[in-house]
């Protein structure tokens, strides 16, 4: 194989595909790139069996074939190359000579034939969306995705396609991330569970183009995102995603509007006096147009008044700070509205429209020593 391309083509698709190379794993020939340039187009493609990443880069086929290669080390040449024309030629014994103006790598690679290829899925109904609006949705949902595997249903997202609307919703446990977007088309009812990781990484590289779109498709155990010249195959995540309309309730017994930045700034700079791991609560005691803001550590203690507009009962509640924080920051809205029972049930932070709903679990605290 003989392949001319320039740094930057070479780099910007081995930046895309090394989102899919696992950090561990008992496959060595997962470790790598793929280099296919079997056919009139350069491929490179990355798989670590449950997210798989091809994309397509310019260049000039001199000599088709196909290699795969040490991607730690394949990426870290690429990246240190001149800004100029990158030559990568390989003989029968896989081993690669990668050539750019007067610096010449010699690496040996493996078999293309022993790669492991992102599964075939057969594209049905393409759903169309924004690349804006598909970075915007994960970026406005991911930060309430568990972390951990105790239950895999809560490392991914639910997407749930209903006629012309796509909602998103993630949840960790103590708190609920709920997006809807309307869709340009109708489609047949779906609902599937997205990986986080998956999301992480198509946010990531995804262009983020309002002009561009992602065609998204569904199959039983996969979903695909194309858009530009790449393309990433998930698997999804079994099982049935949490009945989370039971949760959903409309009742409040106290609403605060309230100016969005200013709550943000003043929970942002409360939380200078908690530590890392450090489990203090914000306070949040409200009363007719007046909501103080307290926090107690071993640091020291803080209290700031906000003005607000309420309806309903005067209310004391405590949040974890981070949750808070973590919602309102991606909430493009300058006034929100909260909407509380009591300091036992959850904080609703919703729009008139419906287009998102964050749900907030409190923490108990001792009224007493706040």
């Amino acid at each position: 194989m003989k392949l001319i391309c320039s740094k930057s083509n070479l780099l910007h698709g081995v930046n895309i595909v090394s989102k899919a190379v696992p950090t561990r794993t008992t496959m060595a020939i997962l470790e790598c790139i793929l280099i296919d340039a079997s056919a009139n187009e350069i491929k490179l493609t990355a798989n670590d069996m449950e997210l798989g990443i091809e994309t397509k880069i310019e260049g000039e086929i001199a000599e088709r074939g196909i290699i795969a290669l040490d991607a730690k080390i394949f990426s870290e040449i690429v990246r240190k190359l001149p800004d100029s024309d990158v030559v990568i030629e390989t003989d029968s014994n896989f081993k690669t000579t990668i050539t750019c103006e007067k610096a010449k790598f010699n690496i040996v690679g493996k078999s293309g034939d022993d790669f492991s290829y992102i599964p075939f899925i057969e594209r049905n109904e393409c759903i169309s969306i924004s690349q804006f609006t598909l970075k915007e949705v994960i970026r406005q949902t991911i930060f309430s995705i568990a972390d951990n595997d105790n239950n895999k249903l809560m490392t991914g997202e639910l997407f749930e396609i209903e006629e012309n609307q796509l909602k998103v919703v993630s949840l960790d446990g103590h708190r609920i991330s709920i997006r809807n977007i309307e869709l340009k088309n109708n489609y047949d009812h779906k609902k599937v569970v997205v990986p986080g990781k998956t999301l992480q990484e198509v946010s990531k590289i995804l262009p983020g183009s309002a002009e561009e779109e992602v065609n998204i498709f569904l199959s039983e155990n996969h979903i695909v995102f194309e858009f530009d010249d790449t393309t990433v195959v998930s698997r999804l995540i079994e099982g049935e995603y949490f009945k989370i309309e039971q949760m959903l309730s409309s009742d409040y017994d106290t609403k605060v509007k309230i100016n969005k930045r200013e709550l943000l700034d003043c929970i942002d700079r409360a939380t200078l006096l908690v530590k890392e791991g450090d489990k203090k609560p914000i306070i949040m005691n409200i009363t007719d147009g007046n909501m103080e803001l307290k926090i107690n550590s071993f640091i020291g203690s803080m209290n700031e008044d906000i003005d607000i507009t309420k309806e309903g009962k005067d209310i004391l509640i405590g949040f974890n700070p981070k949750f808070f924080i973590d919602a309102l920051r991606v909430i493009d809205e300058e006034e929100v509205s909260l909407y509380m029972v009591n300091p036992k049930a959850p904080c609703f932070i919703k729009d008139d429209e419906g287009k998102f709903i964050y749900l907030i679990l409190p923490v108990n605290f001792n009224a007493a020593t706040n």
